[in-house]
């Protein structure tokens, strides 16, 4: 996956690299690209010669002449000289334009490259109001979302499918907040007493665990203790299999709940809200807050046993395939109970805890009362306020989780270019074994194709009812529906065609059991990729991309699937030894980074950091062997730049982001990926092609001499 993302709040628009800012803003850099009016001279007409026109012009409008002649002399002369080399279209110069406003031209390149590149743009953008992070990333998300809902609110929307319709309602059922404050908490307390009860709230039912349990894991999706999916087996990638696995944290990371010093303000925040939460349903302060505290102090023996996400890469040591029967306690078991009054407290603590799952889960559906109350923990966790969101936003998020492709299809037809799927192709430099399993590897650009079908679309749909009027009963008609389909895949066989993000995503993935890679429709657009852009910018866009999601074919994870998406053992013992030498090295290299004075977890980003580094390089190989066939591009004006170093600008300049110290700090604990500044620093100082270009002296922080390097 090439980005992390986790929205918690709302956006206005700032300054954005590639997007937002016109030609114009050029010419404070290159004046001598000024509009003027006899531009149209050099551009549609031919300058006759004089002695012609003395011929048959009256002398009175020789001067006249003389001028014109001046000028056209003039355009010619400075298309010649001043813009000999420089690309000078629209798109040139609108580019350009924006690569200067993100940059800090008083900053060393060698020194911090990062700030080189998006000194300026993080000048320009402070973060938004209710935003706890700001990136290209987010904007484009942004940009998609405005689409989509001009897409769902026009008045004479008319949707070629059922699905499609289906989107709409959904939309329009989470927009109805009058319909939403009118019903209250009404919908989950009445979810609730179906499922037998809440000791919080109300009576229980106590003899109903294990129907409590499936009725909260099944048809409502809830994931208390573990979680339940169906998926391609790794070590039999043809067939599908029941997948358990650790779950039932309601905060990003077990961090929060071990490390009480530095998590105390969240913790108090946690225990504020599901306190808060208990009193909306109907439960009585001082009792919820003991029965809440008491939930708090499970989920921290539950986190406590949970396995660390940086233990969790060698996929060989979590892979351990059982039978049901081998699960099951036989019935003829006896057990010894000397302590009655302990499984009955046992049997009403997870009771509380399974239905707090349910409630966590559902609250997003209900009244405002509901969306206040989380403010305080969102702002402990990430330094802002979901509440400042404006509801379509939410909205459309909600839509495209739940009918994203039938929602995806809508954005394709309105935005996507079919020339997008022939972007630029990337191969990585491998010994024979691994090519064998490099150029088995499909790739999947755009959409499936299934979303333009009306009939295929509305079959994948089919069986989940969508009401006009009650968004709590649409998520949970969803819960229900997904809860078949995922049944019901246990029974076929996986389907390779099958994507896991849907078509307005800004991101890209691989997946190891099917040896593919996915570039959703979203990412296809700039500063990633553009027709009309520069073939350095495109390569260091999209084409860095394409290299990160190859390179995890064979990071520390995916070099354990062999070609046909299998889990097992297929590289000699030598090279698995070297693959290891080469790994420490980008661990310590990343575990040396810090943000605001906390260490990158050089482990747990491991594989995203070997994708980073090994899709940079096949890229800018890539990028070369263009050149080479096609010859050099005319440079950016106003830039300063060779087409070599704009390809780096242009990759780093992606990565220009903005984010709270708590946003920050939870990326740390949880993101597979770097921060984006080591994301840019850390490639590139192992980059000889990086420091060449800019001519980084040895021991210049860009260029330390010790480089690390998997592939």
């Amino acid at each position: 996956m090439y980005f992390h993302s986790c929205s918690t709040s709302s956006f206005s628009t700032p300054f954005v690299p590639f997007l937002s800012y016109p030609s114009a803003s050029l010419i404070s850099y290159f004046p001598s690209l000024q509009p003027r009016p006899f531009l149209f001279c050099a551009r549609s007409l031919s300058c006759p010669h004089p002695s012609f026109l003395v011929s048959f012009f009256p002398l009175h409008l020789l001067p006249t002449l003389s001028s014109l002649i001046l000028v056209c002399l003039l355009v010619s002369f400075l298309k010649h000289f001043l813009g000999r080399g420089l690309c000078l279209s629209e798109a040139c110069v609108t580019v350009a334009s924006q690569m200067v406003e993100a940059m800090d031209r008083g900053a060393d390149p060698c020194s911090d490259f990062y700030q080189f590149a998006c000194g300026g743009w993080m000048r320009k953008n402070p973060l938004p109001d209710g935003r706890s992070r700001w990136s290209t990333f987010n904007s484009i998300w942004e940009q998609n979302q405005a689409l989509l809902k001009h897409l769902l609110e026009n008045g004479t929307f008319n949707g070629s499918s059922e699905a499609e319709r289906k989107t709409q309602s959904y939309y329009m059922s989470c927009l109805n907040t009058q319909r939403i404050e009118e019903l209250g908490a009404q919908p989950l307390v009445d979810l609730i007493a179906k499922i037998g009860g809440w000791n919080m709230t109300g009576p229980w039912e106590k003899e109903n665990f294990m129907e409590v349990l499936k009725a909260v894991s099944g048809p409502y999706r809830a994931q208390p203790f573990f979680s339940v999916g169906v998926n391609a087996d790794p070590k039999n990638s043809n067939s599908n299999v029941i997948q358990l696995d650790q779950s039932g944290l309601f905060l990003p990371s077990r961090d929060y709940y071990l490390n009480r010093t530095a998590n105390e303000k969240v913790l108090v925040a946690y225990l504020d809200y599901m306190v808060e939460l208990g009193r909306l349903l109907g439960g009585e302060r001082s009792s919820t807050q003991i029965l809440m505290q008491q939930i708090l102090d499970f989920e921290t023996a539950l986190a406590n046993i949970t396995v660390p996400q940086d233990q969790r890469r060698d996929e060989e040591k979590i892979y351990h395939k059982v039978t049901i029967s081998e699960l099951q306690v036989r019935p003829e078991l006896q057990v010894l109970l000397t302590v009655l009054a302990l499984m009955l407290v046992l049997r009403y603590l997870l009771n509380n805890y399974m239905m707090w799952t349910l409630v966590q889960k559902s609250v997003a559906s209900l009244d405002q009362r509901f969306e206040n109350a989380q403010d305080k923990l969102l702002e402990s966790l990430y330094g802002t306020k979901k509440s400042c969101t404006p509801r379509w936003q939410t909205c459309i998020g909600n839509t495209d989780d739940t009918l994203g492709f039938a929602l995806g299809a809508l954005f394709v037809k309105a935005t996507f270019d079919k020339h997008s799927k022939e972007i630029v192709k990337i191969q990585l430099v491998l010994d024979q074994l691994l090519r064998d399993k490099a150029d088995a590897i499909y790739d999947m650009i755009g959409f499936p194709e299934f979303i333009l079908d009306p009939k295929e679309l509305d079959d994948v749909f089919d069986g989940y009812d969508v009401s006009d009027d009650s968004f709590f009963q649409n998520m949970l008609n969803f819960y229900n529906f997904s809860s078949r389909v995922m049944a019901d895949q246990l029974r076929k066989t996986p389907n390779k065609d099958q994507w896991s993000m849907t078509p307005p995503t800004v991101n890209a993935y691989y997946m190891p059991t099917k040896n593919g890679i996915v570039f959703p429709a979203g990412i296809l657009q700039a500063p990633f990729y553009a027709q009309d852009h520069p073939k350095a910018l495109n390569f260091g866009g999209i084409g860095v991309v394409m290299g990160h999601e190859l390179t995890h074919a064979f990071d520390d994870q995916g070099r354990e699937y062999d070609k046909e998406g299998n889990l097992r053992p297929w590289w000699q013992n030598s090279s698995v030894e070297a693959f290891r030498q080469r790994t420490e090295c980008m661990m310590d290299q990343y575990n040396h980074y810090t943000v605001n004075g906390e260490h990158v977890n050089g482990k747990q980003t491991l594989g995203e950091n070997i994708a980073d580094n090994g899709g940079l390089k096949a890229a800018y190989h890539a990028y070369r062997s263009w050149v080479q066939k096609n010859g050099e591009e005319k440079r950016l004006p106003a830039v300063n730049l060779t087409n070599d170093q704009l390809f780096f600008l242009g990759f780093a300049q992606v990565w220009c982001s903005v984010r709270t110290p708590e946003s920050a700090h939870e990326g740390l604990v949880t993101d597979p990926h770097s921060p984006p500044r080591y994301r840019v620093i850390g490639t590139l100082a192992n980059s000889p092609d990086f420091s060449r270009h800019f001519n980084c002296p040895a021991g210049t922080p860009m260029n330390t001499g010790r480089r690390c390097e998997v592939w």
